[in-house]
């Protein structure tokens, strides 16, 4: 009876999106592929917007070319996008005039299977023209929402019930009820084609990954350390959940392979693996953003800067006292710096409160290869009054440069933090101690500029 319900839901949201899809008529194969090498060959990292579309399956993994290469929908021309610019014309061709002409926020679902399966992978993508960027916002499947018809559920049920049209209504009101103008769904089968496409990708493996579940027919094996991962072995990275972090971690993993895809696009060879992925493309995105819009993100995507792409999670914590320990329940203090930080979304009443650097917590992990060099950077943080620091365990990839990752959105605690440093590359992601609101990942950079003799 549950599932009939659930059939019956899904046709009623579905019956509402038809109403707001846009035309099908599709698009010239030939057309898109001569596109997209030209836009390709303009800028090597091509759309940033795609790519996180693309990457944004960890169940799947699909497609950094999503939105250029989908046979999806066009507009019949006579009605423009109500987020493009009123003087762009599209005749066939790339058009440089083509802008977007307010940001634009896109829902993009990874599941497992078909379309209709629950979202393994939830990402909330805002381009803004303003400032040339792109925010992206993870968000747990098990985030507890309020779903209409179904009540307090996990965030990945949206999609089951009701298609991309309720997953959008339950996503928007339950992130201060940011506006979403497009949805991109993907299925996982993309991910293994893709990765063997690109002839693998290099990936830093923190830590041994092994599981096995004869159920879901799952056999994840993986050393530590730099790996060039083929399709099988990164779909085994992009599912692998440790009992400690849980899907946190997996959200995490996810930000990474986001990272490990788009270097791999930046090289000029895979301008000859172009029909192939979009081929892929057409073969597993479901979207109703138009011909006109994709051409436009493109164009926006090939022109913004790599340290203007800024990830972060949605703030939340898991619940070991409840019924289900893996549900994750939102932080409405964090829900509301990230998405007034993010989005441009402020509460009903009132705004975030700012949070000051001395009031977080700061892990300090070592990168440099040099030991016990993190305990340094702890006694000079304390020494400027800063109390809630740590140290956390070695990173074993050695770098050069001291990195401060953002975890939570506090841009204003990571900019005063760099100062106190007096050094530190921003990395705008949530990569690292998920316990911690700031990471420092020290390079050897540190040792350089403050010797040993001065801490």
């Amino acid at each position: 009876m549950a599932v009939v319900k659930g059939v019956q839901r899904a046709k009623k949201w579905s019956r509402l999106d038809g109403k707001r899809s846009l035309s099908t008529a599709k698009w010239s194969l030939a057309g898109l592929r001569y596109q997209a090498l030209i836009l390709w060959r303009k800028n090597p990292l091509l759309s940033w917007t795609c790519l996180i579309t693309l990457c944004v399956l960890l169940g799947a993994n699909v497609a950094l070319l999503t939105p250029i290469w989908s046979d999806r929908a066009s507009t019949d021309g006579k009605q423009l996008s109500d987020f493009l610019n009123k003087d762009s014309k599209v005749d066939g061709a790339i058009a440089n005039s083509l802008q977007l002409s307010r940001p634009v926020h896109i829902l993009v679902m990874g599941s497992l299977g078909n379309y209709a399966a629950t979202s393994d992978t939830m990402l909330l993508l805002r381009l803004n023209p303003d400032n040339q960027s792109i925010k992206v916002l993870s968000i747990p499947r098990d985030s507890m929402v309020v779903i209409p018809e179904v009540g307090l559920e996990k965030i990945s049920l949206a999609n089951t019930n009701g298609g991309p049209a309720l997953a959008t209504r339950v996503v928007s009101k339950s992130l201060n009820n940011v506006p979403i103008d497009r949805y991109v769904r993907i299925t996982n089968d993309g991910l293994r084609e893709l990765v063997n496409v690109l002839d693998g990708i290099e990936i830093f493996v923190p830590q041994e990954m092994a599981y096995q579940d004869s159920t879901q027919k799952l056999e994840i094996d993986l050393q530590a350390g730099w790996q060039t991962l083929d399709g099988d072995r990164a779909a085994q990275f992009a599912r692998f959940q440790d009992k400690e972090s849980g899907d946190l971690g997996r959200v995490q993993r996810q930000q990474l392979l986001i990272e490990s895809v788009r270097d791999r696009l930046t090289n000029p060879a895979i301008i000859a693996h172009l029909p192939q992925l979009v081929g892929i493309m057409q073969k597993y995105v479901d979207t109703n953003l138009s011909p006109e819009e994709m051409l436009v993100l493109a164009n926006f995507g090939a022109a913004i800067d790599p340290q203007n792409l800024q990830m972060v999670i949605l703030p939340g914590n898991l619940s070991a006292l409840s019924r289900d320990p893996s549900s994750y329940w939102l932080d409405p203090g964090g829900q509301d710096r990230v998405m007034s930080n993010y989005f441009g979304v402020n509460p009903a009443v009132g705004t975030p409160k700012v949070r000051s650097l001395a009031s977080l917590t700061i892990a300090v992990q070592n990168a440099s290869g040099e030991p016990n060099l993190s305990d340094r950077v702890v006694r000079k943080l304390k020494q400027q009054g800063l109390e809630k620091v740590s140290v956390i365990s070695d990173w074993q990839d050695v770098q050069r440069q001291t990195e401060i990752i953002v975890q939570r959105g506090d841009f204003q605690a990571a900019a005063d933090l760099q100062k106190v440093l007096g050094l530190g590359k921003m990395e705008y992601a949530s990569t690292g101690d998920l316990n911690s609101q700031l990471t420092i990942r020290v390079g050897k950079d540190w040792s350089e500029q403050t010797p040993l003799s001065s801490n």
